[in-house]
C-alpha cells in the first residue's frame, strides 16, 4: 500500500511539473525551441516585418509610425501560447532565415509536439518567410498565419508551395494583391481561408497588435483540430 502511494505521488508530482514548465515558458518568449517541451502546450511562431532588427526591436517608420513588436509579441504571449520570436539580422535574402524556422519547427515535432499544436504568424516579409517555412516544413496539419501577404511578387511565388491549414490576413488600405496566387498551385493545403480588415492604416495595421488581425490569428492557432 505503502508503495502504491508513493507511486501516486510520483505520478501526480510529475504532472505538476509539466504544468508549472508549461505555464513557466508561456510567461515569458523564447528565442529557440525550448530543450523541453509540453505536448499540451500550444507554440506560435511569430516572424515580424523587415523593418524590425535585432539593434532596434521598436523601430519607427515615418509612414506608418512605431513597430510594437514586444506588445505584438505579449499579445499572443498573454492569450497562453508559448511564444518563439527574435529579432532577426535585416536581409533581403530570406530563405536562409526560412531554413532556420523550418528546423525549429521540426524540432518541435521530434519532441513530441502534435502539428495541430504549432503555428507559424508572420507579417509583411515575415509572411513571406512564413510562406517558405509552410513549404520546407511539408507539413499539412501546422497552422500559418500570413499577414499582408498578399503583394509579393512572382518570384516568391515560383518558390512557394504552400502546405498546412493557411489564413491569410489581409487590410483593404493596403497595397493589392491576390491570396488566391499562392493558394492555385499548392499542393499541400489542408484548410484555407482569407479575411480583409478595414482599419485604414495602411501597411501600418500591422505595427501594432490591433484585435482586428490578432483575434483571427489567435482563434486560428486554438482550434482544437
Amino acid at each position: 500500500m505503502k508503495n502504491l502511494v508513493k507511486v501516486l505521488a510520483s505520478v501526480v508530482l510529475g504532472l505538476l511539473c509539466v504544468g508549472q514548465g508549461a505555464a513557466q515558458m508561456s510567461d515569458v518568449v523564447l528565442r529557440e525551441v525550448p530543450q523541453k517541451t509540453d505536448a499540451n502546450a500550444r507554440y506560435l511562431f511569430y516572424i515580424s516585418g523587415y523593418i524590425v532588427s535585432a539593434g532596434n526591436m521598436r523601430p519607427t517608420s515615418p509612414k506608418y509610425g512605431v513597430y510594437e513588436y514586444e506588445q505584438i509579441l505579449n499579445a499572443f504571449r498573454q492569450r497562453g501560447f508559448v511564444v518563439i520570436s527574435e529579432a532577426r539580422k535585416q536581409s533581403s535574402e530570406i530563405e536562409p532565415y526560412a531554413a532556420k524556422v523550418a528546423a525549429q519547427v521540426k524540432q518541435l515535432l521530434k519532441t513530441g509536439v502534435p502539428p495541430q499544436h504549432i503555428t507559424v504568424v508572420g507579417a509583411s516579409q515575415g509572411s513571406w518567410i512564413a510562406m517558405l517555412v509552410s513549404t520546407y516544413v511539408a507539413n499539412r496539419d501546422i497552422r500559418f498565419v500570413f499577414i499582408a501577404a498578399c503583394a509579393a511578387d512572382d518570384g516568391l511565388l515560383k518558390l512557394v508551395n504552400l502546405h498546412g491549414k493557411v489564413l491569410f490576413i489581409s487590410e483593404r488600405s493596403d497595397l493589392p494583391g491576390s491570396c488566391e496566387r499562392f493558394r492555385a498551385d499548392a499542393q499541400g493545403i489542408r484548410e484555407y481561408r482569407a479575411i480583409e480588415v478595414n482599419t485604414g492604416l495602411k501597411h501600418g495595421f500591422l505595427y501594432r497588435p490591433l484585435k482586428e488581425w490578432v483575434e483571427p490569428a489567435v482563434e486560428w492557432a486554438s482550434e482544437s483540430q
